[in-house]
């Protein structure tokens, strides 16, 4: 089953499933042949700088290991996504897989060459990384901002992108407001993101940091925050919203989203309700329905 359905729908179309040609050499390195554009070709590692927008910021050897075992073995099966440079290959896609051949000792790897913005490198950049789980919500909303950003997109746009909510990126940047130690706390997944939007809510940042601690040393559940979070408003009406969820809802569409990778809608009526899951073709449904009955 493919790893690139969901989510990154359109990441699976960058990687074509044709015959790996041959090594490039010394004397191609500095062009892009017809014949090159978007097939599998062999690259020289050393040829390879990494993705300048690559929203990932730690790669631990100990979470490369098993991968490096693997490629030792087998050799790198999926092929990395590079665009060409006035010297070399810069890295679209497949950050984790690039430094872990150089650390398994390969020369040379596979490799589809295409042309990419930098919009377009970092999209890519965050959707793989999201699909594969190896981002914090901080690095997440790190991502979400520098689009938004630099290349001015707006949330509804960054969200169409990344196959998420509106909600969901502008909850993801607004972790960026919290206070150093609680983004510290979300990152080192100390806290949940539904923990998070509920401390988000609080006035001050010293309500904030003080609710941290409470979370943290009663171990509060996300239903519990929001319980013990209206005591500290008790005077003050709910603002509401038309459409608007409360975290908990929240937090189970990012949680089955995160594991089905793509767009999820509760809709709660009473008690009970109904969840919607999109899907865009027949891969991305057989790639949902084997994530959910796994």
């Amino acid at each position: 089953m493919s790893n690139f359905g969901g989510l990154g729908r359109g990441l699976g179309s960058l990687i074509p499933q044709k015959p790996v040609a041959s090594t490039i050499s010394e004397e191609h390195k500095d062009i892009v042949l017809p014949e090159m554009k978007n097939q599998l070709v062999q690259i020289p590692i050393d040829l390879i700088e990494t993705n300048p927008f690559q929203p990932r910021k730690v790669f631990s050897h100990q979470e490369l290991e098993e991968l490096i075992e693997s490629i030792k073995k087998y050799g790198l099966l999926v092929p990395l996504i590079v665009t060409k440079t006035p010297i070399g290959y810069q890295l679209i896609a497949g950050e984790r897989r690039l430094r872990s051949a150089k650390i398994a000792g390969l020369k040379t790897v596979p490799a589809t060459v295409r042309t990419a913005n930098d919009q377009e490198k970092m999209e890519i950049a965050l959707i793989e990384n999201i699909q594969r789980r190896d981002l914090n919500p901080i690095e997440k909303a790190f991502g979400y901002q520098r689009l938004m950003n630099e290349f001015n997109l707006t949330q509804e746009e960054v969200a169409d992108k990344m196959s998420v909510s509106r909600s969901v990126v502008g909850n993801t940047v607004r972790f960026l407001s919290l206070p150093d130690e609680i983004q510290k706390a979300l990152a080192d997944a100390k806290i949940s993101e539904g923990h998070a939007k509920v401390i988000a809510g609080l006035d001050s940042e010293k309500e904030q940091l003080e609710f941290l601690n409470k979370v943290l040393t009663l171990n509060f559940t996300v239903r519990d925050a929001e319980a013990e979070s209206r005591k500290l408003r008790p005077a003050r009406k709910p603002v509401k919203t038309r459409n608007a969820k409360d975290p908990i809802t929240e937090d189970f569409e990012d949680r089955i989203r995160e594991k089905v990778n793509t767009k999820v809608k509760i809709n709660r009526k009473g008690d009970g309700g109904t969840i919607e899951i999109e899907f865009y073709s027949n891969e991305d449904l057989n790639s949902i329905v084997e994530q959910l009955t796994k």
